[in-house]
């Protein structure tokens, strides 16, 4: 499942090595299997891909093979692809195999069945609760001994075996990897077959459902640490213990506490944890909108992508700057990852940014700053806009036309904030000659935006999202073929299903930790105690409220990725929102927004760090002017909480008055930020566009009237500027 990533192809070798370095600390390091294990792998991908484009095109799967048979191929791709990590991270890996053979050996060895070995545990501990240890170990201990003992020398064997197939065969999985892989696959299939019975038995489940869930749980979790690391793994870890011992909390926090049996049962069997609601919006959307991302690039989009800002935005004063915006909208409207986004567009705009007299520092940060915005944008919002979707009830396609607005004001903010950082540091665009021809583009390339129609007028007809992303990727492999350089024959439609496949691995392997966290949140009534919390700590106040929530983002993004994070936020902070008299809608906008701002945030800023070793410049120098241009960010949450005509909630006039008070006030905000209109604000004059921004964020033709009134003011004020000579931008 090898893919190439085209867009670093113009980086040199050292820029590109840094790069790739940068994304393999996002996300650990996929091995580059060959051979069988190639074989399978790539069988796997395929499957997956072929199977729900079916379901999407044709006939959908029913709910338990829909959803199993997505968590079974993803989870045991990620234990084939992705290694352990480092000699302790192996040899841990080769203990917990030991335990899992030892398990699987005396259950049928030592008792008759696992059902049965798992009841001896229970009378073990039943024994140990009522008459103590030494009773327990005396009269009920009896075959468990044997199995702890087994692990010895299952230990003895597969630590040397996995330590030596690592070193030997570094591409290939270790022991512990395929017996990982088969035992998750085991309990992903006990769940399939199983599916109308847990259903039937749910709260009372046997000794056999219980085992399941147990090894289930614990393989999930490791499968997120594989991919993502201990962070977002040890989250999770922290809410089973939450939920484990409730009664021993502080008492805002405290809950009856439920057993580990409860808990393994509640958040794995059930549909309310590792198949809950994250399986379903990716199994049913996302996955199938990374699938036509893969398609859409493999088609020659991305040249177009890049072109057409160049011929629309190159000239003015700035102009590279102004394509990485423009581009990054384009990008970033098929990609879900800000990172990838980065560099996919990065690659060709940094340098030219560099070129055109930005310093490197302020290039590499304007690229991130831009490119979270395409996880605003529509047609494809990332994997957050369609858990919005099925958390407020509203259809994609609703929530699509809700967002496109703040989007576009997102992207708005962030061309004028460039435009005035040119103008401040006189930076002219580039020479006509340099650039292409927009209507030779337009002619050459237009087609190559009927994916994303299809896929928008689709939804507003009615179809669902999959249907829509579905047929968009068949349209992908047919407009290929307009331009014989780009034909996509049987070898690219293969090379676009790896790819696809492969992309959904990262987010598919946080699965199991957010159904953890979801469905313990749900389980103990959390939801409600910080929704408590929140109005006790704001006062009623609707601002205070939004500035924790924001804050409560940022500590979140420290070891979250920003889908995760949104969800998280979503169960506990949109209630309080609610509380406080906030539409759901509204709610669920806010903390989508705030969530993204780890991407642009030191201390970690991935996105940020991405464009800095693009721009060969330090990154935590490029992470704050990254956060610099992207303020809008933290301002339009507060328009979502305070002016409801920005979420369409209102007249036809109304909405008009707030979208044109809104484009006016994002403009003057542009110039408040950068501290420049015609030259470097002074104080007084700094002050005055604060107020005047304020007004024009108010959506009346008074305060618009008096904000313009006010810019005028400054601007006349300014009179004296004078045009200062192309100089490096700060």
């Amino acid at each position: 499942m090898a893919d190439s990533d085209q867009s670093l192809d113009d980086l040199s070798a050292e820029d590109r090595k840094k790069v790739q370095e940068l994304m393999e600390k996002d996300q650990k390091s996929e091995r580059r299997v060959a051979g069988p294990w190639l074989w399978l792998t790539s069988g796997l991908a395929a499957l997956m891909v072929l199977l729900y484009f079916y379901g999407a095109g044709f006939q959908a799967l029913g709910t338990q093979y829909h959803l199993g048979i997505y968590v079974l191929i993803t989870f045991v791709l990620v234990f084939l692809l992705y290694p352990a990590g480092g000699r302790v991270a192996v040899g841990g890996m080769s203990i917990l195999s030991a335990a899992l053979l030892s398990v699987g050996v005396s259950s049928f060895l030592l008792f008759d069945s696992p059902a049965e070995f798992y009841g001896q545990i229970n009378i073990f501990r039943e024994t140990w609760e009522y008459d103590g240890l030494s009773e327990a170990l005396a009269n009920d201990f009896g075959n468990l001994r044997w199995t702890l003992m087994l692990i010895v020398p299952f230990a003895a064997v597969m630590l040397p075996l996995d330590q030596w197939l690592a070193r030997r065969f570094h591409n290939a999985p270790t022991a512990s990897d395929v017996l990982m892989a088969a035992g998750i696959a085991l309990m992903v299939l006990y769940w399939i077959s199983q599916f109308e019975l847990l259903n039937y038995r749910a709260g009372a489940e046997n000794d056999l459902d219980k085992l399941v869930s147990i090894i289930g749980l614990v393989l999930s979790l490791e499968i997120c640490r594989r991919v993502l690391g201990w962070s977002l793994t040890i989250i999770g870890i922290l809410m089973l213990a939450f939920g484990l011992f409730g009664p021993h909390l502080p008492e805002i926090i405290a809950h009856r506490g439920f057993s580990f049996e409860r808990l393994a049962t509640a958040l794995f069997i059930t549909t309310n944890g590792v198949f809950g609601i994250m399986a379903s919006v990716l199994a049913t959307y996302v996955i199938l909108f990374i699938f036509f991302g893969a398609f859409l690039m493999k088609s020659g989009a991305g040249r177009f992508f890049i072109d057409l800002p160049l011929a629309v935005a190159g000239r003015s004063a700035g102009g590279p700057a102004k394509v990485a915006v423009i581009s990054s909208a384009l990008f970033g409207s098929v990609s879900g990852s800000a990172i990838a986004n980065t560099v996919s567009s990065g690659a060709f705009t940094i340098p030219m940014m560099k070129r055109a007299g930005f310093k490197p520092h302020v290039a590499g940060a304007i690229e991130p700053a831009a490119s979270i915005g395409g996880a605003f944008l529509p047609p494809i919002m990332g994997a957050g806009g369609f858990l919005m979707a099925e958390l407020t009830g509203l259809s994609y396609a609703t929530i699509m036309l809700l967002a496109v607005g703040p989007a576009l004001l997102y992207f708005l903010s962030v061309f004028f904030m460039v435009h005035f950082e040119a103008k401040k540091r006189g930076l002219i665009g580039m020479p006509g000659e340099a650039l292409p021809d927009w209507r030779h583009v337009l002619k050459t390339g237009w087609y190559f935006s009927l994916p994303l129609v299809i896929i928008t007028v689709l939804m507003m007809m009615g179809r669902s999202p999959g249907n829509a992303a579905f047929w968009a990727t068949v349209s992908c492999i047919a407009l290929s073929w307009v331009n014989k350089e780009t034909r996509m024959g049987p070898k690219e439609i293969w090379e676009a299903i790896q790819i696809g496949a492969k992309n959904t691995l990262v987010i598919g392997a946080t699965m199991g930790v957010i159904g953890v966290i979801v469905g313990t949140i749900s389980l103990t009534g959390m939801g409600l105690k910080f929704a408590d919390l929140v109005i006790s700590l704001a006062g009623d106040s609707m601002l205070i409220a939004i500035g924790l929530i924001a804050i409560a983002s940022l500590i979140l993004g420290l070891g979250v990725p920003v889908t995760a994070a949104y969800l998280i936020l979503a169960v506990l902070a949109v209630p309080a929102l609610g509380a406080l008299g906030l539409p759901i809608i509204a709610g669920h906008m806010v903390v989508y927004w705030l969530a993204q701002s780890s991407n642009i945030t030191p201390p970690v800023c991935l996105a940020a760090f991405a464009g800095a070793a693009i721009a060969g410049s330090d990154p935590w120098k490029t992470g704050w002017t990254s956060m610099r241009f992207s303020k809008m960010l933290f301002v339009t949450p507060l328009l979502f909480a305070y002016i409801p005509a920005i979420l369409l909630d209102g007249s036809a006039f109304e909405i008009g008055t707030a979208y044109f008070s809104a484009i006016l006030g994002t403009i003057a905000f542009g110039a408040l930020a950068m501290g420049y209109l015609r030259r470097n604000t002074k104080v007084h004059e700094w002050l005055l566009l604060g107020v005047a921004t304020f007004l024009l964020y108010w959506p009346t033709f008074l305060t618009d009237g008096i904000g313009l009134a006010i810019v005028a003011l400054v601007w006349w004020m300014q009179r004296d500027a004078k045009q200062t000579p192309a100089a490096a931008a700060a």
